[in-house]
């Protein structure tokens, strides 16, 4: 029986090279050994991708792509098939933890300039894919054909009326009727199913293996092919696997901790996640009070609403995705990470989250004179942080860059401060007590706790400084 199977595998690896294959990506592939938090992310992008995959193969056994019937399917899936409804917000939830994961790997490629040379090819890849997500979701969004699915359907393929001369053609052609009907919703059916899974696959192939070809980036910024042992392998690197599998696996573990707390709990996530009016059916005849879109659009959509005309706004809108593309050739730093940038670009990365996340929420309220204005203050802060980089990237003053890799403190090297710490903001009273043994209580000391607080703001100053 053990030589038939030799057999039938040595047979396998003569015409398909499997083991090739997990030496060039897994075993022998070096990557940096400071890798932090940050690094989890694109691993468990992955992982929500096949959960998205796994669960929306499974809706579309039970799923009707009709006008009349969608609604009703959706209900019958969360109400009569054996576990729709785990399936149904595994994939509703995915797609909110899918933006939040990518957004968060986003930001850890500005940070550490991940973006930069040799990696120019890497970035454009993740925002095709990114853009390839948006457009997923979007078709997704109206499914459900429930109230904001529609209405929200129709506000967005109106914005394409805007363009001048084919405008109202094109939105007709998106739509496939003059309004959104069972037409756009098997068309929309179609590409979220079939045509966009399939460009999405291609690009995180591609993705993958231009990331293999040069490598991955680290904190440091350090490019650790330079450092080569007498081997050939990095001085300052080490074998994916075992080694990042096995931290990618404590990841997955939190992560399935807090994907599976909302899942049971809040998947509705207050209707940030599945809106209220998404559980009324689709209504042509009666417009919602508030239509806003999903949250991980609201930024997007914060910008359209700050600018008063209809096609500069679609050309703003446009703008904030085209300008992720141009960050390679923006950033004029000569180094990458940002432990070794200047104060500029740290106060500049504060302002950019700020206004990124004070337009997403600007995004799901309605449309006050008071709110937008604000949405146009932090509209230009969010341009204003990449067509002002050509600039105070040159200007700014960066730290030496080490040939190789800082060394990182374990957490076992971290327990002595920690201790010294907790001794600092901690004062322990003794007192006699029964059979001669002491009570020994605890208090807070407000004197250690301030001066613990200035400590931390002092070197919080010093790193924007």
């Amino acid at each position: 029986m053990k030589e038939r199977i030799n057999k039938c595998s040595d047979w396998l690896l003569e015409r398909f090279p499997i083991s090739d294959l997990w030496n060039e990506h897994m075993a022998h592939y070096y990557a940096p050994k400071n890798f932090n938090i940050w690094y989890f992310f694109g691993s468990l992008a992955l992982l929500v991708l096949v959960n998205q995959f796994i669960t929306g193969i499974l809706l579309t056994m039970n799923y009707k792509p009709d006008a009349k019937l969608a609604f009703d399917s959706v209900e019958y899936i969360m109400r009569d098939v054996n576990w729709g409804w785990l399936v149904r917000y595994m994939h509703s939830t995915g797609a909110s933890a899918f933006f939040i994961v990518v957004y968060l790997h986003m930001f850890r490629g500005l940070v550490y300039g991940s973006f930069k040379q040799p990696r120019e090819l890497i970035w454009i890849f993740g925002m095709l894919i990114f853009v390839c997500l948006m457009a997923e979701a979007f078709m997704g969004y109206l499914l459900p054909w429930g109230q904001m699915s529609y209405w929200g359907a129709q506000v967005i393929i109106s914005l394409f009326s805007a363009i001048p001369v084919v405008g109202d053609e094109l939105s007709l052609w998106v739509r496939g009727d003059y309004v959104v009907s069972d037409a756009t919703l098997n068309r929309f059916f179609a590409f979220h199913v079939i045509a966009v899974p399939l460009v999405l696959l291609i690009l995180v192939f591609l993705h993958i293996v231009a990331l293999h070809e040069v490598g991955s980036n680290n904190p440091d910024g350090i490019e650790i092919k330079e450092n080569l042992s007498w081997k050939g392998t990095p001085l300052d690197g080490i074998p994916f696997h075992p080694y990042y599998t096995v931290k990618d696996i404590v990841g997955v573990g939190v992560f399935m901790f807090f994907f599976a707390t909302v899942i049971f709990y809040m998947p509705e996530m207050g209707g940030y996640f599945l809106e209220h009016a998404n559980f009324i059916p689709a209504d042509p005849l009666k417009t919602p009070e508030h239509i806003a879109p999903v949250w991980y659009f609201t930024p997007f959509y914060a910008i359209l609403r700050a600018v008063p005309d209809k096609f500069a706004g679609v050309i703003a809108m446009g703008g904030a995705i085209v300008v992720l593309f141009m960050l390679p050739w923006l950033d004029r730093s000569p180094v990458k990470s940002i432990r070794y940038r200047g104060g500029i670009f740290k106060k500049a990365v504060l302002l950019f989250v700020i206004a990124f996340i004070g337009l997403g929420y600007l995004g799901t309220q309605p449309a006050t004179p008071g709110a937008t204005m604000v949405a146009r203050v932090l509209t230009a802060v969010y341009f204003g942080f990449f067509l002002l980089m050509p600039l105070y990237t040159r200007w700014e003053k960066t730290k030496p860059v080490p040939e190789r890799l800082t060394e990182q403190r374990t957490l076992e090297d971290r327990i002595p401060d920690l201790m010294a710490v907790i001794d600092e903001v901690v004062s322990v009273e003794k007192s006699p007590g029964m059979l001669g043994a002491d009570n020994v209580k605890r208090r807070p000391n407000y004197a250690g706790i301030k001066t613990v607080l200035i400590r931390f703001a002092k070197n919080l100053k010093k790193s924007l400084d």
